[in-house]
């Protein structure tokens, strides 16, 4: 099983061009600065937004789903947990470590014969909210964990009762089938947008 990581790097610095074309047209009342500090990086922070009006700055991260070009998905997968030399580490929702405000979540990515990135939508998320969010569901990162060295051999879909596995969400365990044996929390696109924790951008 190889990374992605390396690959999806690329495809990144390719769908830039395209991400910012859509911060320009559709950020009214915002100025954006991209950040190439390998620490900002490193803390979640890969997009600086600036309000024109307040003043008031927000970081953000870019999330895409790189891996499903030319394909509309209904969900995005947050990172829980991944293995890196054989140790289960923190993924980045809850990583204390990171200081992401906003998610950016980058789907629906199309692009032409080229291999040049066409179109995308771009779904805003307050990670904050979506924590509380979370806790409120009962899906804190303590039972998560607990959750995660129970079932640390499944590779398969796990519904909880916390959720509406039709409408809201469930886990997702890939152990066999990518170097990073991520669990990732599914959650539909439009349920997080119902709930007041997301806004799409376009």
């Amino acid at each position: 099983m190889k990374s992605k990581f390396k690959a999806d790097l690329s495809k990144e610095k390719q769908l830039t061009p395209l991400l910012d074309h859509y911060y320009k047209k559709h950020l009214k009342h915002y100025r954006f600065e991209r950040v190439t500090h390998l620490k900002k990086q490193l803390q979640g922070i890969y997009l600086i937004l600036k309000d024109n009006r307040s003043k008031k700055q927000f970081f953000m991260d870019e999330k895409a789903q790189l891996e499903y070009i030319n394909e509309s998905l209904p969900t995005f997968a947050f990172e829980l947990f991944y293995h890196k030399n054989n140790a289960q580490k923190q993924g980045w929702l809850f990583d204390a470590t990171k200081k992401t405000q906003f998610y950016a979540l980058v789907t629906s990515i199309y692009s032409d014969v080229d291999d040049v990135f066409t179109s995308c939508n771009i779904t805003f998320v307050n990670r904050e909210k979506l924590i509380l969010r979370l806790h409120e569901t009962g899906l804190n990162q303590k039972f998560l964990n607990q959750l995660a060295c129970v079932h640390n051999e499944l590779h398969e879909k796990l519904v909880m009762k916390e959720l509406d596995s039709k409408y809201e969400g469930y886990l997702f365990f890939s152990t066999k089938n990518k170097a990073e044996k991520p669990i990732n929390l599914i959650l539909k696109l439009e349920y997080l947008e119902r709930i007041g924790i997301a806004k799409r951008l376009v």
